[in-house]
């Protein structure tokens, strides 16, 4: 073989070889960025996981339309736990384990966020529930974050409508023995602040069908204000069935379309302590709005954001650290502000979440549209 048929060879073989790192960089940089997400869209919670699913999926969309991060593409991988704690612990597992997730999402409900925030704690990786700061064994879990306000923050608000624009001192109060209870408790503790008393509590299971008796008796202590804390539209339409007329203040929890669809011909005169009424939004929240309204000919509500800035909150994080980051690294890099769709955030605060009351908007139903009230917190 001729010295330049050899060399000619070697050559070739050479800048192949170079070709390889290149390639496998390449392939790599292809391979998508893992994210976990344990939702309820079966069971008693379906109301508010439905509307974080939509909120995942089209910030997936969007990030990834827009190079991804750092140029790679996320995926999002939705798990749904039937409303159960024991399932929503189960899919975790297999997220954090088998999928090798950077980090989680979710869950929906706060029983469910219990169960998984124990994993995730113990495991280092971050996880961005879709409720509000409840048992107080969650501020030892140090890479749980919180997507909706502290429940003891959701009281002061109904609070605030209730005592200062209602001017109503005698209030009855139905829950759900979940999140509701929590609430409750909440309300309890900040109720001799408001100068208000509680004539009547009546609580019901979680995924109960039918609460006519507990809201009867509510109606038989004529309370000026209803408090209904559940996250199921069958205690507004049972509370109307039994003629409470009375104005019905509702936790953030029933604050969406799927739960008011539910309340039927009993949909008006509800109020919302919320964040966000796509009919007339924030400036800083029209173009998450417009997106959404775009992709699903809807409008977004408050757990429709979270999930949006949910799945931004962790982006972020991953441009901070890099792909190759571990979910430790990335759970420590979301500590610290975020001007999110639904609220602002700061999530190096001990309730882990740092929304405030002034993020807070109010609304009312009627006729099966939100309107924004004219008040403020402040």
């Amino acid at each position: 073989m001729s010295k330049s048929l050899l060399l000619t060879l070697f050559l070739g073989l050479t800048a192949l070889l170079a070709q390889v790192p290149s390639t496998q960089a390449q392939s790599a940089k292809s391979e998508p960025i893992k994210i976990g997400a344990v939702i309820s869209l079966t069971g008693p919670g379906a109301g508010t996981g439905q509307p974080q699913r939509q909120g995942l999926q089209l910030a997936e969309k969007v990030i990834n339309a827009n190079g991804g991060v750092n140029g790679q593409p996320i995926q999002i991988i939705i798990e749904d736990d039937g409303s159960k704690p024991d399932i929503a612990k189960s899919k975790a597992e297999r997220l954090i384990f088998d999928e090798k997730v950077v980090a989680m999402l979710g869950p929906s409900l706060t029983a469910s966020t219990g169960s998984v925030a124990a994993l995730t704690n113990a495991e280092g990786v971050a996880e961005l529930c879709f409720t509000g700061l409840g048992p107080k064994i969650e501020l030892t879990y140090k890479s749980l974050y919180h997507l909706l306000p502290p429940q003891e923050l959701n009281a002061r608000a109904m609070l605030e409508y209730t005592a200062k624009e209602l001017k109503a001192k005698r209030i009855g109060i139905l829950h759900d023995t979940g999140y509701g209870q929590v609430v409750a408790n909440q309300l309890n503790a900040l109720r001799e602040k408001y100068g208000v008393e509680f004539v009547v509590i009546e609580k019901f299971e979680v995924g109960a069908s039918d609460v006519t008796a507990q809201a009867a008796k509510i109606r038989s202590a004529n309370p000026d204000v209803l408090f209904v804390v559940a996250t199921s539209a069958v205690p507004f339409r049972n509370a109307r069935e039994v003629k409470m007329d009375q104005p019905i203040v509702s936790a953030i929890g029933s604050a969406t379309y799927d739960y008011v669809r539910g309340f039927g011909e009993y949909a008006d005169n509800i109020v919302f302590p919320e964040f966000l009424v796509g009919e007339d939004p924030k400036e800083s929240q029209k173009d998450f709005v417009a997106s959404f309204q775009k992709e699903y000919n809807a409008l977004p509500k408050n757990f429709e954001a979270a999930a949006w800035d949910g799945v931004h909150v962790i982006a972020r994080a991953i441009e901070k650290t890099g792909a190759a980051a571990s979910p430790k690294e990335v759970a420590t890099a979301i500590r610290g502000p975020y001007a999110g769709a639904m609220a602002n955030y700061d999530f190096s605060k001990d309730d882990q979440t740092g929304i405030e009351l002034s993020s807070y908007v109010f609304s009312k139903l009627s006729k099966g549209k939100f309107e924004r009230l004219p008040f403020t917190t402040k």
